[in-house]
């Protein structure tokens, strides 16, 4: 995939990456959590003003997932410590996805990073996400259950990738 590119997103981005992430997460986490989970997650978490401090804390970093000069998704990271990577956020619009943009926007990230280990969680009823993950060489490490409030709760697989199991 030679059209694909991680694209730093900056302050001009924090629009595009609020709408993406509403496209993506109405078309893909409705039949797992509900379109009032939804409707709050996107405003807790994915509201211009949240992006924008996440960017300007310069602690997490996003990338725009481009494929063919489009923005098809993103990404967010941040180092937790020396080569140890938290990844966030890794969203790919549906109707892009299941054509190898997450592989290798995963093989991209790898290059960027350089990490030993990048640690993610995943909601267990997100089976699609999770054979994914399996696939890239992860591995279930935990479960966790976070109260995010308003009643809502995220129930989620702690996943890991180490370079030594990997590679």
């Amino acid at each position: 995939m030679k059209d694909l590119k991680l694209i730093p997103a900056n302050q001009t981005d924090i629009g595009k990456i609020s709408e993406l992430a509403s496209v993506i997460w109405n078309q893909h986490y409705r039949a797992i959590i509900g379109q009032p989970q939804i409707d709050y997650m996107l405003n807790l978490m994915y509201s211009e003003q949240t992006i924008s401090e996440q960017l300007n804390s310069k602690q997490h970093l996003y990338y725009l997932i481009n494929s063919n000069d489009c923005t098809v998704g993103f990404i967010s990271v941040h180092e937790e410590k020396k080569g140890d990577w938290f990844l966030h956020k890794f969203y790919i619009d549906q109707t892009k996805a299941s054509k190898g943009i997450g592989t290798f926007t995963f093989e991209i990230l790898k290059q960027l990073l350089k990490p030993n280990k990048i640690t993610l969680t995943v909601n267990r009823q997100n089976h699609k996400s999770i054979n994914f993950y399996f696939k890239l060489g992860f591995k279930i490490e935990g479960v966790a259950n976070f109260d995010i409030g308003n009643n809502f709760e995220m129930n989620d697989f702690v996943m890991v990738w180490e370079m030594r199991n990997a590679e």
